[in-house]
């Protein structure tokens, strides 16, 4: 319940701007409240402005429909002047762009009113996963980092890896070799990697045709049984 009630917190701090923003232009007529309240019992769409609030979040189908970020964690603590939150204890986050998991994640929110994510920091046993979709329509291409710490721009959508990071892609593994080198994953799941690592490349063992003969059958003749 901790963990959930956390994350209701944060989103319902993420939208209190917006909130305020379409109450105050909501309309004060009564005359045109009442017409709307008879559109929607006659089966048509409500057009207050709380179904416009809440109408993107519950179909997804509005092309404006703002990205939600969800974060649980055993411990939060917001700070509303610096527009931040830290979360510790098992960090979790869910986001349309990445996964990611932590022992403590900082985030910071866009000032002005229309609020949402600036910047993450995770840090501690940080794991993060993001899919690249494929152009043909296939199955989307997985990359997994792991690092001591990971930063999330979301300007740019671009994560940071820190110390000693390592990267895989299917059976290929990139491994830093110096504490010191920075991996970053862009949007596109592009990885530019500053500072020594090493780079391994596995291909799977070639299966033999089958019914093949093998060399030592085919060149060694029979011997003939002595008479």
């Amino acid at each position: 319940m901790k963990r959930a009630a956390v994350s209701l917190v944060l989103m319902a701090s993420l939208m209190t701007a917006q909130l305020d923003g379409q109450v105050a232009a909501a309309p004060t007529d009564p005359g045109k409240s009442q017409k709307k309240r008879e559109k929607a019992v006659g089966g048509k769409e409500d057009k207050s402005s709380s179904g416009k609030l809440s109408a993107p979040a519950a179909t997804g189908l509005q092309s404006n429909e703002p990205t939600t970020t969800e974060i649980y964690a055993d411990e939060a603590f917001f700070d509303s002047t610096k527009n931040m939150g830290i979360f510790s204890g098992r960090v979790k986050v869910t986001d349309p762009r990445f996964s990611l998991q932590s022992k403590k994640l900082t985030v910071f929110i866009t000032k002005g009113q229309n609020q949402g994510l600036e910047k993450a920091v995770a840090e501690g046993d940080v794991g993060l996963v993001r899919d690249r979709p494929d152009p043909n329509g296939g199955a989307p291409t997985r990359a997994v980092g792991r690092a001591d710490k990971a930063v999330y721009t979301a300007a740019t959508g671009d994560v940071e890896l820190t110390g000693t990071p390592r990267v895989q892609e299917g059976m290929n593994m990139h491994v830093a070799t110096s504490p010191d080198t920075v991996m970053i994953i862009n949007q596109n799941n592009q990885l530019t990697t500053h500072g020594p690592s090493r780079t391994e490349i596995r291909q799977p063992p070639k299966e033999e045709a089958k019914g093949e003969t093998t060399p030592s059958a085919a060149g060694t003749p029979t011997p003939s049984p002595k008479p």
